[in-house]
């Protein structure tokens, strides 16, 4: 069997969760790391026993054994790596957002019509949570009926003092959006790929409740929590907090929030879709359950059992009953969605985020935050 050589493009915080996932994966090869800091990128090297290790771009991409890239550089970065992977003829595994803005990604996605021959995808990686999918394919049985109202929230608390700095606060590398762009996002994508409706009308209310934060001197990780000794004050322009109510294609109605200020949550993102029949309910906090609501019956509980699961739900969990399976396992099962669609021929049903999903992901974005600034709705295709 030939197994399906991968390279890595990042070593930041994101950067080795892709390694741990793909070298889980039985027909994939972790071959080749990259990044500009040279000794981070031979550090991961060595340690997780990589056989090549680059300091730029091009040379990975010149290296012909390499058969698939991941891009888990920042955001500002996306658009040219990822036209450069694209034009490599190699398979492209994007961190999320695609790219910095709607125009860039309408770019991306008509660029990749012209290499039908390889496979691209944006991380997602809610989606394979195997619950995930279990809900997805509860909803298109029927189970709950007609989708009515979708409702959550994604709260962090990594941004909650003003010593939290991120670059993702930064609009020239970020983009135009902090916590909409960076969680909200993943709450976005998770209800429409359950439900298969599309958000197409919105009105937002973002707020940057820290207006002036404390940068380090010395760049820092994601998530680390040291207060530097050595900070200049800068202004912040892009927001910790949004709430948006919206509109769907097919006449359902919602409204989510996230938060990157809310104190003693790391994770906590959670859905609920009420349906004509039912409710249904998943939190990734308690990610082997979901809670299904009725009003003539009990409510109960759905533990996540590989011998009960739905069979297109079943191929994405790996672990016995009572066994709980976490974040990683749900990161892991969406790279290899993305891997065994490719090697299975490019052919089967696609649960991966394409990048004409992740393009209209990154426009629900700038409508938000259109609409925040204008206080008033956004239909999303007029934008």
């Amino acid at each position: 069997m030939k197994k399906i050589k991968v390279g890595i493009i990042g070593m930041g915080y994101i950067g080795e969760s892709h390694i741990e996932a793909v070298r889980r994966i039985g027909f994939c090869e972790l071959y080749a790391v990259a990044d500009t800091n040279a000794e981070l990128a031979k550090a991961k090297a060595e340690y997780y026993g990589i056989e090549k290790c680059y300091s730029s771009v091009d040379e990975l991409l010149a290296d012909p054994e390499i058969d698939a890239v991941h891009n888990c550089t920042p955001n500002f970065l996306h658009l040219d790596i990822n036209k450069k992977i694209i034009k490599s003829g190699k398979h492209l595994l994007s961190e999320k957002p695609l790219c910095m803005n709607y125009e860039q990604a309408k770019e991306l996605v008509e660029l990749k019509k012209q290499y039908p021959s390889s496979a691209a995808a944006v991380n997602f990686n809610y989606r394979l949570n195997p619950m995930v999918q279990e809900t997805k394919n509860r909803i298109a049985d029927g189970k709950i009926g007609d989708v009515r109202v979708m409702t959550g929230s994604y709260q962090q608390d990594w941004l909650l003092y003003d010593t939290d700095y991120s670059w993702r606060l930064e609009p020239e590398v970020a983009g135009i959006s902090c916590a909409i762009a960076d969680i909200g996002s993943h709450w976005m994508d998770a209800v429409q790929h359950v439900t298969g409706h599309r958000i197409t009308e919105v009105m937002a209310d973002l707020k940057t409740v820290i207006p002036v934060r404390k940068k380090p001197k010395k760049q820092t990780e994601t998530f680390t929590s040291n207060v530097p000794t050595e900070f200049d004050e800068v202004e912040v322009k892009n927001e910790e907090y949004g709430a948006v109510l919206f509109h769907t294609d097919k006449g359902a109605t919602g409204v989510y929030h996230v938060s990157e200020i809310a104190a003693g949550h790391g994770c906590y993102f959670n859905f609920e879709i009420n349906g004509s029949k039912a409710s249904i309910k998943w939190n990734q906090e308690e990610n082997d359950r979901l809670w299904m609501g009725y009003r003539d019956n009990d409510n109960r509980f759905i533990i996540r059992d590989p011998n009960n699961m739905s069979p297109n739900a079943k191929g994405y969990t790996s672990l016995a009953m009572g066994h709980p399976e976490g974040w990683n396992d749900a990161f892991k099962g969406n790279i290899y969605a993305f891997y065994k669609y490719i090697f299975d021929g490019m052919k089967g049903e696609v649960v991966f985020a394409t990048l004409e999903q992740a393009a209209y992901t990154v426009k629900l974005t700038e409508a938000v935050v259109k609409s925040s600034k204008e206080k008033k709705w956004i239909n999303v295709d007029e934008i």
